[in-house]
């Protein structure tokens, strides 16, 4: 009897063994028809947008990414180089094995001259040089590292610089920050590079808009992304093209006609970016006493308000300022200059958890003014950049005088903030000219009194796409650089995401919305309840390994001992 039960479970066992053989057999066969991934984190930190899989989905050819981000690295860099990894993974998965990548290390040349060649060359790609300060042994060390990438599609080459944040926040944050940024840049990049057609970029003329010199760093970023053409709107002919259109700064008035031909272009589907001053100030003639600014006469005010939004005649004054230099002195007869916050300049540190503006870094303004919203049927309106809370408004006419910069600052009339100074604008707008007369030598033919679904920004300050000039070298400078502190801000990021948004609402860039959750542990526990965790988690294993083989024994003896 013993040997036939014996005999009985020796055949169950193999029944068993070939039922689990085919069980595998089976799931492996599903898994390979039905693909799918389990993201188990709170926030789906692993979890690549829908635009980007669709995107590395229709991949026709293989794209090969260079990491430069190697080598010895400090703890923070190498939690962000395994960041990189693991997305890039992501992207070889969902594209098919299109997507390869390898990690490089630019310090590993064969010679010193070489190194500092291979270092142009990725600086003369986009891929920036970033130093690094540690300390060893009690000494500061400097290292150089390049946080950046090579992506290659169909013999063209694009860098891209993975490392961008804010730079005001923490250093904890700030690493946060770009490898939430990590998925975005990448897709992007990819995105440019295997785009079939390239959208158009319309840069409205004839009202006095910034000039191309005065304008270059913005337009120089938008060339490498878009077709960039100038745009009469005296002439409807080129509005069937752009897909965005572009106000910069415009000061002299828009006619009924072109006014026309605009509300037309957005009634149709168009979208636009505004980027307007309210009131004629300028630097020029801030060191006269007399100086006050009054408001421009664009003739947009009616437009702007039929579709939901008002640029208040004023002008902003932040105590988070851009600094100007004064003369505050002089010694020896030689003047002394002194950098001073200018409150006219504020910078722009707040935004809206919107794609566009997330994880932003600091915008430096220039005599803007304040937004304000009407009531719009089918509008949605969102606010996307805001003052600092410690800021107010001075209503036209305002006196603009570098002189009062010597005057002691009143800290507490400085508390209006945080105040809108640019707004988002989608839905269903109503035509300015419904239930009016089209302007005279204007073709009505086609007329539409409500939008298709569309949108349009507004940024009630034109010189936020302005950038300096070295007139010595009579070069731009780039886009939100400031020669007096000598850092660059984020003016050109944002308004490339805005535009990006204004193309394409759907696409990568929703991937900037994903957030990666900071969990700190709390020191005060750590100090008070170190021993007992210490303790807790090297005996707790012990006990439950002795645990389960004493229950297994026992397990063993009540179901074999009657045998």
């Amino acid at each position: 009897m013993v040997a036939g039960w014996k005999h009985s479970k020796r055949v169950g066992d193999w029944l068993l063994l070939a039922n689990a053989i085919l069980l595998a057999v089976v799931l492996n066969q599903l898994a390979a028809l039905y693909f799918f991934r389990l993201d188990l984190t709170e926030e789906k930190r692993f979890t690549i947008k829908a635009p980007t899989k669709e995107l590395l989905a229709q991949l026709p050819e293989d794209v090969f990414v260079e990491v430069f981000l190697a080598g010895d690295l400090n703890p923070g860099f190498t939690r962000f180089q395994k960041a990189i990894a693991e997305t890039l993974e992501e992207f070889r998965i969902y594209s098919r094995n299109r997507v390869k990548f390898v990690f490089t290390d630019p310090a590993q040349a064969r010679s010193e001259q070489d190194r500092q060649e291979y270092f142009r060359y990725l600086a003369a790609k986009g891929v920036l040089p970033l130093p690094v300060f540690e300390t060893k042994n009690g000494q500061r060390v400097e290292k150089i590292v390049f946080p950046g990438a090579l992506i290659s599609y169909a013999g063209q080459e694009r860098g891209v610089m993975l490392f961008k944040a804010n730079r005001s926040e923490r250093p904890q944050e700030v690493l946060n920050q770009a490898i939430e940024g990590i998925e975005f840049e990448l897709a992007n990049a990819i995105q440019l590079l295997s785009a079939d057609q390239v959208p158009t970029v319309g840069w409205v003329t004839g009202h006095d808009e910034l000039d191309t010199l005065r304008s270059a760093g913005f337009r120089r970023a938008l060339a490498e992304k878009y077709l960039v053409q100038d745009v009469s709107l005296a002439r409807p002919g080129q509005l069937q093209a752009p897909a965005v259109l572009i106000v910069a700064k415009p000061r002299t008035a828009f006619s009924e006609g072109e006014k026309y031909h605009l509300d037309q272009f957005l009634m149709k589907g168009g979208r636009a970016l505004f980027l307007l001053d309210r009131l004629e100030a300028s630097m020029d003639s801030a060191s006269r006493e007399d100086y006050f600014a009054f408001p421009y006469e664009l003739n947009l005010d009616d437009q702007l308000f039929r579709y939901g939004v008002r640029i208040n005649p004023d002008l902003v004054q932040d105590r988070m300022a851009a600094p100007y230099p004064i003369v505050t002195s002089a010694v020896g007869g030689k003047p002394q200059i002194t950098p001073m916050e200018w409150p006219f300049f504020p910078l722009v540190n707040v935004y809206a958890n919107h794609p566009a503006t997330r994880n932003m870094d600091a915008v430096v303004l220039r005599f803007a003014s304040t937004v304000d919203t009407i009531r719009a049927a089918g509008v949605k309106k969102t606010p996307l950049l805001f003052t600092s809370p410690y800021a107010r408004t001075l209503g036209a006419p305002v006196k603009v005088s570098v002189n009062d910069l010597r005057q002691a600052v009143q800290a507490e009339v400085f508390n209006q903030g945080p105040l809108p100074v640019g707004y988002l604008l989608e839905g269903t707008f109503t035509s300015l000219y419904k239930n009016r007369f089209a302007p005279k030598n204007v073709d009505p033919a086609g007329f539409r009194e409500a939008s298709v679904p569309t949108r349009m920004i507004v940024v009630a300050d034109g010189d936020i796409a302005r950038n300096e000039v070295n007139w010595r070298q009579g070069r731009a400078q780039p886009l939100g650089y400031d020669p007096v502190s000598e850092y660059t801000f984020a003016n050109k990021d944002l308004l490339m995401n805005l535009v990006a948004y204004l193309v394409d609402a759907k696409g990568v860039i929703n991937a900037r919305t994903k957030e990666i959750k900071i969990r700190p542990l709390d020191k005060e526990r750590i100090n008070t309840e170190r021993t007992y965790w210490q303790f807790l988690n090297l005996l707790l294993p012990w006990l439950l390994l002795v645990g389960v083989g004493v229950a297994l024994a026992f397990w063993r003896k009540q179901n074999y001992s009657k045998f």
